[in-house]
C-alpha cells in the first residue's frame, strides 16, 4: 500500500480524522509529531518524531527514514506544519508548495507583502517589534485596527483598537502572548513582531479549496453569520452553503484564486477567510492547509468521503474530478470559553443531542481542563454539528443546541466544594 507521512502536531484537533481517513483510502501512515512516542522503537515504520520548527532537519530525516520506507505523500495538517510540508516534499520529489509560498501562507506579514505586491485586495499593514515604543506606534497609525501576531492561528493574540488607549492595551496582551516561553520557541524571530493593519468592516467567509497544479477546485463557501467586529474575533458558527448573492460569491472565488496566485501556492489544500467590505471581498487569511479544528466533519463529498480522504486521495495522486459536496445545509458551532478558571462539570448535553437538525455534539474539554479564553487563549470547548434543508435551519440548530449547555466553571481564586 502507499505510505502518507502525515505531520501531525500533539495539539491537533484532527489526528483522529486523518488517521481514519487514511485507513478509509488505503493507505500505510507514518505519523510525525514534535514530541518522541515512547512506542517509536517499536513501531519504525508507524512513528516519527520531527521539529517542524527546522524544516531541514526534517528533510534530513525523512529523506533518510524514505530509504527504507519510501513516502508517496506528505501532507501536513495545521498551520505549524506548512513549512516543513513544503520541504520535504521538494526533496522527495512529491507535489506539493513552494517553500517560499507555505512560508508565506503562515507568515501574516509575509501574506500582505505579497498579496500587495500583486494587487490582492488586503488590508494595508504595517510590521512592528514588541520592544519599540508602543506608544509611539500608537501615534503612528489609523484608526480603527487590528493587532495581531504574525504566525499564531485561530485568532489568537487579535485585538481590534479604536485609539491609542485601546492600542496601548492590546500592544501589552499581545506582547505578554509573545513571550510565553512555549509561543516564542515555535515562533523565533516571529515571536518579536506585531502585525497591525487596517480593520475591514463587513461580513466574512471562509473559502475551503483544493489546489491541482496551480488551478484551485473551490470545495466550499461558508458563512460566518455571528458579526466579527471586535475587540476580540472568536470565531463561531460556520454555515454552507452560502447564503450570498452568485455574483458575490464568483467575486468571493476570483478574489482566493488570486491570492493564492500571488503567493505561489501550487498544490494541496487551502483555506482562506476574506472579508466582504465596501469595495468587495478583502483577503484576510490564506493558509496552504484545511480548516481547522473538528470543523472538517461539516463536509462531506460524493456518497459520504470526507475532506481527509479527498485530501489524502489527492496527495496520492488521485487526479479525476473532486466529488461534489454532498446536497443539503450544515454547520459547525465552535463552542466559545465564556470564562477563565477550570472546568468543573457540563450539563445538558442529551439537550443538546436532541435538538432536531443536530447531528453531534462533542466535548473536547475536559472536567478538571484550565480553560483561557481569547485572545489569549487557542483552544474551545467543543463543537456542535447540525445538518438540515437549508443554511437557516443548520444554523437555529447550532444556537438552539449551545443554548442547552452549562458550563461550569470555577473561576481562579474561588474556593471550591
Amino acid at each position: 500500500m502507499p505510505r502518507v507521512l502525515l505531520l501531525l502536531p500533539t495539539t491537533t484537533y484532527r489526528a483522529a480524522d486523518f488517521l481514519a481517513a487514511a485507513a478509509k483510502v488505503g493507505a500505510d501512515v507514518t505519523v510525525a509529531s514534535e514530541e518522541p512516542s515512547t512506542l517509536e522503537s517499536r513501531n519504525p515504520a508507524g512513528l516519527l518524531t520531527l521539529d517542524f520548527r527546522k524544516p531541514e532537519e526534517c528533510t534530513r530525516r525523512v529523506v533518510e527514514f524514505s530509504r527504507a520506507h519510501p513516502v508517496e505523500a506528505v501532507v501536513g495538517v495545521d498551520e505549524e506544519t506548512a513549512l516543513a510540508a513544503a520541504a520535504i516534499s521538494l526533496a522527495l520529489g512529491l507535489p506539493g508548495n513552494p517553500a517560499r509560498a507555505a512560508a508565506a501562507a503562515r507568515d501574516k506579514a509575509l501574506l500582505r507583502e505579497a498579496l500587495g505586491a500583486a494587487g490582492v485586495p488586503s488590508p494595508r499593514s504595517r510590521v512592528f517589534r514588541i520592544e519599540e515604543d508602543h506608544g509611539a506606534a500608537a501615534a503612528a497609525v489609523a484608526y480603527p485596527c487590528v493587532l495581531k501576531p504574525t504566525f499564531l492561528a485561530g485568532s489568537r493574540g487579535v485585538i481590534r483598537a479604536d485609539d491609542p488607549e485601546s492600542f496601548r492595551a492590546a500592544w501589552k496582551r499581545i506582547a505578554a502572548i509573545l513571550r510565553d516561553p512555549d509561543v516564542a520557541a515555535r515562533g523565533g524571530e516571529a515571536a518579536r513582531r506585531i502585525l497591525v493593519e487596517e480593520f475591514v468592516p463587513g461580513a466574512e467567509v471562509a473559502v475551503e479549496g483544493l489546489l491541482t497544479e496551480g488551478a484551485l477546485r473551490i470545495l466550499a463557501v461558508f458563512d460566518k453569520p455571528d458579526p466579527l467586529e471586535g475587540p476580540f474575533f472568536e470565531e463561531t458558527i460556520y454555515v454552507t452553503p452560502s447564503r450570498l448573492p452568485p455574483a458575490t460569491l464568483d467575486d468571493v472565488r476570483r478574489t482566493t484564486e488570486r491570492g493564492c496566485r500571488a503567493l505561489g501556492l501550487e498544490h494541496g489544500p487551502i483555506h482562506a477567510e476574506l472579508r466582504l467590505g465596501p469595495g468587495g471581498p478583502v483577503v484576510i487569511e490564506l493558509a496552504a492547509r484545511s480548516i481547522g479544528g473538528l470543523c472538517s466533519r461539516t463536509l462531506t463529498f460524493g456518497t459520504g468521503l470526507s475532506l481527509e480522504e479527498l485530501i489524502l486521495r489527492h496527495a496520492l495522486g488521485a487526479r479525476d474530478e473532486a466529488p461534489q459536496r454532498e446536497p443539503g445545509a450544515a454547520g459547525v458551532m465552535m463552542v466559545p470559553i465564556p470564562k477563565a478558571g477550570l472546568l468543573e462539570a457540563v450539563r445538558g448535553l442529551e439537550e443538546a443531542r436532541a435538538v432536531p437538525d443536530v447531528v453531534d455534539v462533542v466535548i473536547s474539554a475536559h472536567v478538571g481542563q484550565r480553560l483561557v479564553p481569547l485572545p489569549e487563549g487557542s483552544r474551545y470547548l467543543g463543537f456542535l454539528f447540525s445538518r438540515a434543508s437549508n443554511p437557516r435551519r443548520a444554523e437555529a440548530a447550532l444556537r438552539e443546541a449551545h443554548s442547552k449547555l452549562v458550563f461550569e466553571i470555577r473561576e481562579p481564586g474561588a474556593a471550591g466544594g
